[in-house]
């Protein structure tokens, strides 16, 4: 079975913003404070958090595991535009249709990507798919809430049950492994404004691990790995991060260490 885990890193869309509001003579970054501040104004100041089809990707991580080989990247390169970011992304479905893995990806992650898939005109057949071409995705889609061949972890480990959830970091460090690093999702914006895609892209990365070593865990309990087949899965992880020879990835797997 192929699995691909992803994660995804968004900042403010402020050309978007910028032609929905009137705010074409703002710079990028004070566009972005009035896009905040509509946003509290929205919630009571409950919360600044930009809807999601405001949010503009700029980082896709992933971690593939197929029975040869397992790898951790982030797709494209820093000066890659979103589109071609949401086109690599969609070609690894095409070529493995594999389970897709994520933590709260049906309640931000996809619903994004679908957003920015449709203002880009990213074609995605395979992933769209729902029993009308290939009777197999009948009751197996990508889109169904409650079908396997998108496993939002979050969601299923909650019960389905929204005040059940909880934050990836917590879950993965309660369970021994690193979680965040210094970095976190309310810092893009800022680490983007400074020019510091790499950073980001590196922080999407160490998401993404977090949640494949969740989801071994969780194939784990469900009796699809035995104990042994789990630890070797560990180990492979271990192996692959160490081969990598990169700073980021060598402090992940010192933190699961220690």
């Amino acid at each position: 079975m192929n699995t691909l885990v992803f994660d995804i890193e968004t900042i403010p869309d402020v050309e978007s913003g910028k032609r929905l509001y009137n705010l074409s003579s703002l710079s990028d970054k004070e566009a972005a404070e009035v896009m905040f501040t509509r946003r509290r104004q929205e919630t009571d100041g409950n919360s600044d958090f930009i809807r999601h089809h405001l949010q503009k990707i700029v980082a896709i991580s992933v971690v593939l595991s197929t029975a040869d080989k397992l790898n951790v990247w982030t797709l494209g390169n820093s000066d890659s535009s979103e589109k071609e970011i949401l086109q690599r992304f969609f070609e690894g479905i095409e070529k493995y249709t594999p389970t897709l893995v994520s933590w709260n990806g049906g309640g931000f992650d996809l619903p994004v990507i679908h957003y920015r898939s449709l203002l880009h005109g990213v074609q995605a057949p395979r992933y769209w798919e729902t029993g009308k071409d290939d009777q197999g995705f009948r009751w197996n889609n990508y889109l169904s809430r409650f079908h396997e061949r998108h496993t939002d972890l979050m969601d299923v480990i909650a019960g389905y049950q929204y005040r059940s959830v909880a934050p990836l970091t917590e879950i993965a460090s309660m369970l021994g492994f690193p979680g965040k690093m210094g970095m976190s999702g309310d810092k893009v914006w800022d680490a983007y404004l400074n020019g510091e895609i790499d950073l980001i892209r590196n922080y999407c990365e160490s998401d993404v691990l977090n949640t494949y070593l969740v989801y071994i865990r969780y194939e784990l309990i469900r009796g699809h790995f035995t104990q042994n087949a789990y630890d070797k899965e560990c180990q492979r992880l271990q192996k692959m991060l160490k081969s990598e020879n990169k700073a980021h990835l060598t402090e992940f797997l010192e933190a699961w260490a220690s």
